[in-house]
């Protein structure tokens, strides 16, 4: 994109962000039944994204009163997803997209102005295993386990077999415990949707309790079928691997960017957070927060939040929209939930004793600006219920048109303590309660 395109298009997004209408309170979007206006159309969406600043020395985001909040690990690449090996090390996954073709006119605004907000960073394309030996935040040792990857993002352990879903396949890797790196590219279990366009690279992972099954999210080609039907094939979907046969078959349909699965720890039950679309309005449609039903239909292309019809969509299919399951629990229009991670029995606090951390990464076309934060939503008997609680915040400037970091993908240590990575500020934070509570 020429210099002299980015003149033209810049002022031009700005005015219509301006005059777009604003966002109302997203408390109004938070629970199981949201407010949900009617939808807006616009010949360019509005957008707001803050300048990505990064953290200087001394700045943190902020917990709330009980809690403490400190760099785990500085100086990453992009760092999007933590996760917890057995042994108590914490692997890093530093990625960012491989890039894609731009196929509309809106493809050349809007990727200038999301790269505004650190969303073009240079990905690290490996895993850095971290090891705090004592438990105390300060790790003893940092080392690359896994190098030259393909956009990796979802990963998980299974026996002594480690998985990575990269952005165009499921590979496995041997691991021994205690090991500090993985050598070789690993044997490919099964391609993944990508492609030239591959509008939503990341690709989510989990297993099943009993390590038989793997779930993988696949995020669709477009906000909302703009670039054809035919490039949406396998995508919108989670979809089941077995891991002795290596089949795969969808699991659920219509989650239009599932972003990040976990299972529920008392019902074993399957749950995401799935990003809706966008280009309707600042509180349309609400990210959520939900179980996944095998065979579900949740909706996309043709239908948001159960059976509210996209007419945007053709030709319109009724017969699946009436099919279509309401999600658990709206977080907001346009947060971005991007990491889940359950409790566990594990907590900072009684208050975050049974429930789910959400990583938000931040809206770019609402203002208000809404996410920007980790929350805590509370689970009782393996449902959501009451509102959620914000736990790790200030990521924004004071302002809201800087910002220093972006939560992404979230996990626990074998203490308990919240790990967030940031891929903005190039930090993975570890919130634990301000006094030293039993190892669990």
């Amino acid at each position: 994109m020429n210099n002299r395109l980015q003149l033209v298009v810049v002022p031009a997004t700005a005015l219509l962000a301006a005059c777009a209408p604003q966002g109302q309170d997203p408390r109004r979007q938070a629970g199981p039944n949201p407010w949900l206006p009617e939808p807006r159309q616009f010949l360019l969406p509005p957008m707001s994204v803050p300048k990505a600043i990064g953290w200087k020395a001394g700045e943190s985001p902020h917990v709330p009163a009980g809690l403490k909040v400190q760099a785990l690990a500085t100086g990453l690449m992009h760092p999007r997803i933590v996760y917890g090996l057995p042994n108590g090390d914490i692997l890093v996954v530093e990625s960012n997209g491989p890039g894609t073709v731009p196929f509309r006119p809106k493809d050349y605004i809007q990727g200038p102005i999301k790269a505004r907000g650190g969303a073009k960073a240079k990905g690290g394309n490996r895993i850095t295993l971290l090891r705090d030996a004592n438990g105390d935040g300060v790790p003893e040792l940092r080392t690359v386990f896994i190098d030259h990857l393909h956009s990796p993002y979802g990963v998980v352990l299974v026996g002594d077999t480690f998985y990575v879903a990269s952005t165009d396949a499921l590979l496995a890797f041997p691991y021994t415990p205690g090991a500090t790196s993985i050598p070789g590219k690993g044997l490919k279990i099964a391609d993944l949707p990508a492609g030239p366009i591959n509008h939503h690279w990341t690709k989510s992972l989990t297993a099943s309790p009993d390590g038989s099954k793997l779930y993988v999210g696949v995020g669709s080609n477009s906000n909302i079928t703009e670039n054809g039907l035919d490039v949406e094939q396998g995508r919108a979907a989670i979809w089941e691997v077995d891991r002795a046969t290596g089949a795969m078959r969808v699991f659920a349909s219509g989650t239009r960017n599932p972003t990040n699965l976990a299972f529920e720890p008392t019902t074993h039950q399957l749950w995401a957070v799935v990003n809706e679309r966008d280009e309707i309005g600042p509180d349309l449609v609400p990210d959520y927060l939900s179980s996944i039903r095998r065979g579900g239909f949740y909706g996309w292309p043709y239908s948001y939040w159960g059976q509210h019809v996209d007419v945007r969509v053709h030709p319109q299919m009724p017969n699946l929209v009436a099919t279509a399951i309401k999600p658990d629990y709206a977080l907001g229009s346009h947060v971005a939930a991007l990491g889940v991670t359950f409790s566990a029995g594990q907590s900072l606090a009684p208050a975050f004793a049974n429930g789910a951390f959400v990583g938000e990464h931040g809206s770019w076309d609402r203002w208000p600006l809404n996410g920007y934060k980790v929350v805590f939503v509370p689970f009782v008997n393996g449902h959501p219920n009451g509102m959620p609680v914000d736990v790790l915040t200030d990521f924004l400037g004071p302002d809201h048109k800087s910002v220093h970091g972006r939560p992404v993908g979230v996990a626990l240590d074998r203490t308990g303590a919240l790990l967030v990575a940031d891929d903005v500020g190039n930090v993975v934070w570890r919130v634990s309660a301000a006094k030293a509570r039993p190892t669990a």
